[in-house]
């Protein structure tokens, strides 16, 4: 640890120098955030996607994810935190000033959901591109059932600037470049992936679930019941994250490599080529016929369940791994966040700061390459975590040693103390220090955390997730419809939905293919070769 200790602080003496404090206050963040709509009673709204809302295939802000009832609010990276916040709140405002009557399901975990086959999935019109999103979803359904395809969460989207990474390189005595910002990508999020288990512990809001999640599920977890119909493990923080009713053992055994980007696109592409024993019952346009996109692990890269991703934004018809070798890494996706559901809009200042701190500390620390069995240790130790995390004593596993999570997570806490102070200095406020306080105090009291609060209400008034997010789901309908719009303008919003359905019209009208070539034309596209640069 000492070793360790020296190194970090030598990078962040580094950082205080008035460059690398400009360069670290262009921080660029977004948020994606998903949410059921739900009608008042608490059960599922099964409505179409409302078209004041605009077409889902083309809207750059709102759109659905599995389902036409499980809407997806993007917000365009920025380097103001509060401003995503507040950008985030006026999508909110709009959809709920839109949604007759309806309401957004506060909680990752589904509301009561009679049978999966009421769950409507979403349609994005006639296009090829729009069916073959369309197939990809029904894959999904038959792969692991739709019931899982309902849970929501939050992504949270960061990169540093280009003048941060030319600073960093030339300190680190590294040739910039478009390779080497993605091998710094890497390395951040190789030690994101041995760190992360303190993002359920911390945020993990999903201790409990609606019975109606578990019909038909075989399980051996013990869970306890509260209220009349909902189900808890006493030390969970996020089932969410738990493989509660998802397995795919052959995804699971890919090991995707975080060491190199090379490695990391070849093992993704292999598991787009190689068949599934498991889902070849399902038609992948035999006879015109379609059920899923392919017989493969994976149908498309996005199938790949993971708690971060490197991320390029793709072209029109691009594949991200074509994306990722032609153009490199150009932010990270960190995927392991519940929707906060205390916050009208799913997530905080406070958290955002926190990652903040997170995400800079993980790049600051040692990040040596990672072995199949470090991977797997990680993955463990996440595993541990979203069950029981806030159990005492836990002990998770460091380099093979066994180590208390409240220690583990202590030690790092002066690590997140140090990386706070230089963006409170990059930024001329105190917020980032006054976030990791907040998170001290929560790894002290694990009844502090967020799966902590929202256990505690349950117990203390013997009450149903169901009751418990309806109470708020109203709630935040009047908070959120109290505010006033920040950036956008209600007619602001209805002139990006006229123009998202205009443009849907236009990628209709552009087919020149039917959709079995179409298909089999964006299967047989040679993968991308890396480019200089």
């Amino acid at each position: 640890m000492t070793t360790t200790h020296t190194f970090f602080r030598q990078r962040i003496e580094a950082l205080s120098s008035a460059d690398f404090l400009s360069a670290l206050s262009l921080i660029r963040r977004g948020v994606e955030r998903e949410t059921l709509r739900i009608q008042p009673s608490g059960k599922l709204a099964c409505t179409p996607h409302p078209e004041a809302l605009g077409s889902a295939l083309t809207h750059e802000s709102i759109t659905t994810d599995f389902s036409e009832s499980l809407l997806e609010f993007i917000t365009s990276p920025l380097t103001q935190s509060g401003e995503t916040l507040e950008r985030l709140g006026d999508i909110h405002k709009y959809v709920y000033e839109n949604i007759d009557g309806e309401w957004l399901w506060p909680l990752s975990m589904p509301c009561f959901i009679e049978d999966e086959n009421d769950i409507p999935i979403a349609y994005f019109g006639e296009s090829n591109v729009g069916k073959m999103k369309r197939v990809y979803r029904l894959g999904l359904k038959n792969r692991y059932g739709s019931m899982m395809q309902a849970i929501a969460g939050v992504h949270f989207n960061f990169s540093f600037s280009d003048e941060f990474w030319k600073l960093w390189c030339e300190k680190q005595g590294l040739d910039y470049s478009r390779d080497q910002v993605s091998a710094q990508y890497f390395a951040l999020i190789r030690n994101y992936r041995r760190l992360c288990w303190l993002i359920p512990y911390l945020f993990g809001a999903s201790p409990a679930l609606c019975g109606s999640f578990l019909a038909g599920k075989s399980h051996r977890l013990p869970f306890q019941k509260v209220g009349k119909g909902t189900y808890y493990l006493p030390y969970a923080t996020s089932l969410r994250m738990s493989d509660l009713g998802y397995t795919n053992a052959e995804q699971s055994a890919l090991q995707i490599c975080y060491n190199k980007l090379d490695n990391y696109v070849r093992l993704l592409r292999l598991a787009m080529e190689t068949p599934s024993s498991r889902f070849t019952k399902f038609a992948a346009g035999e006879g015109g016929h379609y059920q899923q996109l392919s017989h493969n692990i994976l149908q498309i890269e996005n199938e790949l369940y993971s708690p971060i991703r490197p991320k390029q934004p793709t072209e029109s018809m691009e594949k991200p791994t074509d994306a990722l070798v032609r153009r490199g890494v150009k932010y990270i996706e960190v995927r392991a966040l519940d929707v906060n559901p205390f916050s009208p809009i799913g997530i905080s200042q406070e958290q955002m700061d926190f990652l903040d701190v997170f995400l800079l500390t993980c790049l600051l620390l040692p990040s040596p390459e990672m072995t199949a069995e470090q991977l797997k240790e990680s993955t463990d130790n996440l595993n541990k975590v979203v069950l029981e995390g806030r159990k005492p004593g836990l002990e998770l596993s460091r380099d093979g040693e066994a180590i208390t999570l409240q220690q583990w997570a202590s030690d790092l806490l002066e690590h997140f103390g140090q990386a706070a102070q230089i963006l409170d200095k990059a930024n001329s406020c105190e917020r980032y220090s006054l976030s990791v306080n907040i998170q001290r105090a929560r790894v002290a009291d694990p009844d502090k955390t967020l799966s902590g609060q929202l256990l505690q209400r349950l117990l203390a008034n013997d009450t149903d997730n169901g009751r418990l997010g309806l109470e708020l789901a109203q709630e935040y309908a009047h908070v959120i419809g109290e505010q006033p719009y920040r950036h956008t303008s209600a007619e602001g919003f209805a002139e990006l939905a006229r123009g998202s359905i205009q443009a849907q019209k236009e990628v209709e009208a552009s087919d020149n293919k039917d959709f079995d070539t179409f298909i089999r034309d964006y299967f047989n596209e040679p993968p991308a070769k890396k480019m200089p640069g």
